[in-house]
Order: C-alpha cells, then sequence, then structure tokens
C-alpha cells in the first residue's frame, strides 16, 4: 500500500507530505484548494505525460516520491528483481522528477529507471480512477477486459490470441504463395525459356576465367614454341649452351675444397644451380612437347566464352550473378509446378488452426456466459445501495462473423436505470456520476481478484449527493477491507465514512500561493465534515449533523 506521498514544487504546491494508511483514506478541501493537484502529482509519479509547466513558480524542478509498503506482494518483488533494483525490507519508493529545462528522470529505491519502467511497476502498485476512467465503461475493449477479469479468464485470452495468431500466420502464407504462384504462371513462359538458356549452359562458377586462360594459349602456340626453343638453345647441349659450360666448374670447385674446406658450400650452391638447370631444361622439353595447336579446341573453346559473354550480358554482369538468377527463375518456376501441392498442405494447417481456435474461443465464450449472468447479478445487487434502486445492468455478448483475436464476440454493457425502459448502452442512458457508480459497482465486485492494492477514487462522488453520497461511502469503505482506498471527495457523507481524513488547504507564502496538508481526527475532523455539509462549520446544527454523520459510519 501507498504508506507516503511526497510533492516537491509541483503546481501550487511547495512542498507536501501525504501520510496514508490502510483502509478508507479521505482527502478534501475547499474547490480550487489544490485536491486535483494531488491527483496530477500521482498521475506524474505513475509516468503520465508532464511536461515543465508542472513546477511551481521560481523553482527549478517539480519532484513527486511515494513510498510503498509491499510486504507478501511476490508479483511486484518479481517485477523489481527483473529490472536490477534491489528491496530492501519490502518497501519500495518510487520517484519521479521534471527540470525546467523539460528533462525528466525517475528511479525506483535509488536505481534510475525509465518513464515506461516507472508506469509499469506503478501499474502493480495502483489504480487510480477518475471520471475519465469511468468514461473508458463507455469502450466495448474496456468492457470486454472487466468481464474477462470478472470470470477469470485472462489464460483463455491469451489462448485464443495465440490460436488467432498461429491462424493469421498460416492465412499470410497461403496469400503470399498464391500471390507468387499466381505472378510466376503469368511469366511461365519467360521462366522457361531463361531457365532453358541458363541451365542448358551448365555453367560452373570460375569457368570464364579457365577458359579465357585456356583461349589465350591456344591463341598463342607458334610464339610460346619460339619461346621455349631459344631458352633450350641457351640451356642447350653443346659448348656453347650453360649446362655444359658448368660442367667445366666441377675440376675447379674440387680443388678449392681441398685446399680450404670452408669451401665446401661453394660447392653445394653449384650443385642446387645445376640441378636446377637440368630440371627446368627437361620441364621445357616437356611444355614443348605438350604445345599442340588444336583449331577444333580453340574453336570450343571460343563458342564456350562466347556463350557466356551473351549470358553474362543478359543476366549478369558476373558469371555468379547468371548462376544465382537460374537458381531464383528455377525456384520460381517451380512454383508453377509444384505450389498448389504447398498451398495444398497449408491449406490442411489452415483447417486444423482454424478447429483450434474454434475450440479455445468456445471455451472462452462459455467462460463469457457464465460471468456475465454472475457480474449482472452481482451488479443489480449493488446498485440499490448506490442510488440506483430501479437499476438494472447486463452484460451482451454480440456473435461476431469471424472469431477475431479476443474471441468469438464483442461485449457490451447495457443498463436500464428507470422503471418500465429496456435496457440501453451505457454511453446513451448514464449520466457522469451514474458512470462513476456503476464503476466504482464494478470495482467492489473485482475488489477480492484484483491484485493492486491501492485504489484511488477521483470525483467519484461527481453528480450525486444526500443519501447516495451515504451509500458509496459505505460501498468505499467495504471496498477498504480488501484495498487501501484513497478517495477525493467534495461530499460531507463520503469524507464521514472514511478512517482517515486528510484536509488539503490554500494559503500565500512569501507572495506565492501554496497548499498544505493536515491530518483531521477529533474535533478539527467535525469541523471539517460541519464544513463540507455548507454553513457555519462552527454552528451547533453544523456540528451535530457532522457528528452523526461520523457515528453512523460502518464499522
Amino acid at each position: 500500500m501507498l504508506t507516503e506521498l511526497r510533492i516537491r514544487n509541483f503546481a501550487i504546491i511547495e512542498s507536501v507530505t501525504l501520510p496514508l494508511a490502510a483502509g478508507f483514506n479521505v482527502l478534501s478541501g475547499e474547490t480550487g484548494a489544490g485536491k486535483s493537484i494531488i491527483v496530477g502529482a500521482l498521475g506524474f509519479l505513475l509516468g503520465e505525460r508532464a511536461n515543465s509547466d508542472l513546477i511551481r513558480t521560481g523553482a527549478d524542478k517539480a519532484t513527486v516520491e511515494g513510498t510503498f509498503e509491499i510486504t507478501d506482494r511476490k508479483e511486484i518483488l518479481a517485477a523489481a528483481d527483473e529490472r536490477g533494483i534491489d528491496v530492501d525490507g519490502a518497501v519500495l519508493v518510487l520517484k519521479r522528477e521534471i527540470s525546467s529545462a523539460g528533462r525528466g528522470r525517475a528511479w525506483v529505491n535509488g536505481t534510475s529507471v525509465t518513464a515506461a519502467a516507472l508506469a509499469e511497476i506503478g501499474r502493480m502498485l495502483v489504480n487510480l480512477h477518475g471520471q475519465h476512467e469511468a468514461q473508458t465503461l463507455l469502450d466495448p475493449a474496456a468492457q470486454m477486459m472487466l468481464l474477462d477479469k470478472s470470470a477469470s479468464a485472462e489464460e483463455q485470452v491469451r489462448r485464443v490470441a495465440q490460436a488467432h495468431g498461429e491462424l493469421a500466420e498460416i492465412q499470410r502464407q497461403i496469400r503470399t504463395l498464391s500471390t507468387r504462384k499466381e505472378d510466376a504462371e503469368k511469366r511461365a513462359d519467360y521462366l522457361r525459356h531463361v531457365c532453358a538458356e541458363i541451365e542448358g549452359a551448365k555453367l560452373v562458377a570460375g569457368e570464364d576465367v579457365t577458359l579465357e586462360d585456356e583461349a589465350r594459349i591456344l591463341e598463342n602456340t607458334d610464339e610460346l614454341r619460339s619461346l621455349v626453343e631459344s631458352v633450350l638453345a641457351l640451356l642447350g647441349e653443346d659448348e656453347a649452351g650453360v649446362i655444359p659450360a658448368m660442367s667445366g666448374m666441377t675440376r675447379p670447385l674440387a680443388g678449392l675444397q681441398k685446399i680450404d674446406s670452408s669451401t665446401a658450400r661453394f660447392q653445394e650452391l653449384y650443385d642446387n644451380g645445376f640441378y636446377a638447370l637440368d630440371e627446368l631444361s627437361r620441364s621445357l622439353a616437356d611444355y614443348l612437347a605438350a604445345i599442340d595447336l588444336d583449331p577444333d579446341r580453340l574453336a570450343n573453346v571460343r563458342r564456350r566464352r562466347d556463350l557466356i559473354y551473351e549470358l553474362t550480358r543478359k543476366y549478369g554482369p558476373k558469371l555468379e550473378d547468371v548462376i544465382e538468377t537460374g537458381r531464383k527463375l528455377r525456384a520460381e518456376l517451380d512454383l508453377v509446378e509444384s505450389g498448389s501441392l504447398d498451398i495444398g498442405e497449408l491449406k490442411t494447417r489452415e483447417k486444423a488452426a482454424l478447429e483450434r481456435l474454434r475450440v479455445e474461443a468456445s471455451k472462452l465464450t462459455d467462460l463469457r456466459k457464465s460471468a456475465a449472468r454472475k457480474l449482472a447479478k452481482s451488479v443489480d445487487a449493488i446498485l440499490p445501495d448506490l442510488g440506483m434502486d430501479d437499476g438494472r445492468f447486463t452484460v451482451r455478448l454480440v456473435q461476431l462473423e469471424e472469431i477475431a483475436a479476443t474471441g468469438a464476440e464483442d461485449v457490451e454493457f447495457l443498463v436500464a436505470l428507470n422503471v418500465g425502459h429496456d435496457a440501453r448502452p451505457l454511453a446513451r442512458v448514464a449520466s457522469g456520476g451514474e458512470l462513476s457508480r456503476v464503476m466504482l459497482a464494478l470495482k467492489t465486485i473485482l475488489a477480492r481478484a484484483d491484485e493492486v492494492p491501492t485504489l484511488i477514487f477521483d470525483e467519484v462522488d461527481a453528480g450525486i449527493g444526500g443519501k447516495v453520497g451515504l451509500q458509496v461511502g459505505d460501498m468505499l469503505r467495504k471496498v477498504a477491507a480488501h484495498h487501501q482506498v484513497f478517495a477525493i471527495s467534495h461530499l460531507p457523507q463520503i469524507a464521514a465514512r472514511a478512517h482517515h481524513h486528510l484536509v488539503v488547504a490554500k494559503a500565500a507564502k512569501t507572495g506565492v500561493t501554496s497548499a498544505d496538508i493536515t491530518i483531521l481526527s477529533g474535533r478539527d475532523r467535525v469541523t471539517e465534515i460541519a464544513r463540507m455539509l455548507g454553513g457555519d462549520p462552527e454552528s451547533k446544527v453544523s456540528q451535530a449533523h457532522a457528528k452523526e454523520l461520523l457515528s453512523s459510519a460502518a464499522v
């Protein structure tokens, strides 16, 4: 629960600390005293958008900090742990500030977090309900969410969404494959021609370079012969050749070695050179013998080279590009021949996925039907306690033509607030105050299942008064048996039902308007209730009426 809210330099508030307790807390005050600012500060702390206009005049930043006691709230502890936030003593401190430059920062237990992360954790700690939030009752999606929550159907909702997603993915694949198949069929003749042209060439990666090298050799055989023969002549066996001439070096080198053994390395160098030249001579002779002008082979190489050139000109620029083009077009052409089989397989999967979706959606529908009856009955039982004696609440399930990701039906909340009138959608029959009370009735019913520990109600008393105010106050007090409740109210009937009463007052400090918070008890609380009743808060009649309201509060 929220144990303390600290606000610094926010709007007209210079520095305020709100100590809150378990049970039903109420905040009252004169119109314009700053009640709405407290709600705004809470919204800011819980991640709502903000700008520098919120900063109090003369200050450089606004700060809001909330301390939450989260004993036994394992899901909140787990969320904090996932984000690397240390929790000491089951206390969580949320803090957010905005500077005059518009830069915002946020922390949880001193660990810097994003505003989005702060909002995620904040939603697990606090539900903020106001007239705007009550308006969400007019949204079919919000109505469906409330019904599913009352049915404890969240897991089944997830199953339906998952089954719908799987079906949608298969249907997307069918559409994609069908479109590709249709396109391939339109281009089938072209595809067959190109595939036959490329595949018929039996191309091999890199062969264009190999052919170029072979063509160059075949086209220059005469020059190759001449060059090899000239080298062989220089190496030749007559006395003018290099190899015979080297034979004359053997005797002098042997003589050197006899006289100076260190010259043995010269003999080694001679031997290496002689054997290398001899190997060169034999290799050149073999190469010469292999040189053969083959006009037929040259013609074949040239034709092959020209074919590759033509293909790269059309589908290149490189041979590898031609090969890749052939591969892609063959795959596209295969769609014409095998696409029907693939689509048939997908259709079989689609049928199975559709059946799974129908089964899961049917289970969800059953849960919703049961919950709709129970929820309507429970709300009808509460409406008289909220001043709507003749109110009847109905949950209608509207069958869809096709199952959606949210199920096989839409959900619509209907209400009849007067005898003899048919039930109609909330938007057509409910005022702002009535909407707030219907929302309160729903929240009361869902309170036990709701895991959020703190509920904040702003303007839940809009459009009501008198006996209805007492009934709403009693209802809030009942909700407070399972949650911490914090209500901002101007009705004495509601304020009198609270376990803890705070009042906000506006005053001028050093020439600047500010707001202060006071905890009320005893006579001070009686006086505030008397003020809220109207008239003179010090009069005996007002005081007596206030005491009567307080004494009649539910235990």
